[in-house]
């Protein structure tokens, strides 16, 4: 009888794949780099719980698995990218504000840009290919602070006082970021609801098998209830996406 164990423990090998120390690797030209094959396992991990549904609940228990653990994942990835979009805005506004400090305390603006390198260590490569490009007169641009780069391009070319400049876009950062935190908030709720009837399906299935329906051993030994099991995940993942969009659109830009 075929189980899951092999397959779990293979997902487990592949997961905990070492790394193998530089004196022992093949030359170059022969060699494979050792962080391929896990970085390859963290990237395909999410098709393990498939793998192991697979000989246990049939083909279409592992189409059904496959779209919850997409779902999951989605989820999971939106509230990540909505709180990382946050802490981004908040990191932008703090280097602007200290900027702005500098210059009105008569710092030129490549030492402001130094200054808020060191309040700021997550934006200080950034900040630092700025003050390089402000140096050599070339073009401002960046892609994680798009706000200063705008700012101090408009200020060096048309000769507008920079600390202004600089404390306009920190404004319209901080009023972005206050409506986006304040609508997030406001979502709470709706995001619980939806997530509370997500749950609802997997936990009628418990309280059926509870009480000796035996609603698994329709899903997973019938063609019906297989087709059953895909047309629910189906739904489970068209809802939590449809969900989603309505209630995830927060974040500042």
């Amino acid at each position: 009888m075929i189980t899951a164990w092999p397959l779990l423990c293979f997902g487990v090998g592949l997961l905990c794949w070492p790394e193998i120390p530089g004196r022992l690797q093949p030359p170059s030209r022969f060699r494979i780099n050792a962080r391929t094959v896990p970085a390859l396992a963290r990237r395909w991990r999410w098709l393990l719980p498939t793998l192991i549904a697979l000989p246990l609940i049939g083909m279409g228990g592992a189409v059904a698995t496959v779209l919850v653990t997409i779902a999951f994942r989605q989820e999971w990835g939106s509230r990540r990218e909505t709180a990382r979009a946050l802490a981004r805005a908040q990191r932008t506004s703090t280097v602007l504000r200290t900027m702005v400090a500098e210059l009105r305390a008569g710092a030129h603006p490549i030492h402001a840009a130094e200054a808020a390198a060191d309040a700021v260590p997550e934006l200080a490569g950034e900040l630092r290919n700025l003050t390089t490009a402000a140096r050599l007169d070339g073009a401002l641009e960046s892609a994680v602070l798009p706000e200063l780069a705008t700012a101090w391009t408009l200020a060096r070319r048309h000769g507008l006082p920079m600390a202004d400049v600089l404390d306009a876009a920190r404004r319209d950062v901080d009023a972005t970021t206050t409506f986006a935190r304040r609508l997030h908030a406001k979502m709470a709720g709706p995001r619980m609801s939806a997530t509370v009837l997500t749950g609802l399906p997997p936990l009628c299935l418990l309280l059926g098998q509870a009480i000796g329906a035996d609603p698994l051993r329709v899903l997973t030994r019938t063609l019906l209830g297989q087709g059953f099991l895909i047309v629910g995940a189906a739904l489970l993942w068209a809802g939590t996406a449809w969900s989603r969009t309505l209630t995830t659109r927060t974040a500042p830009r």
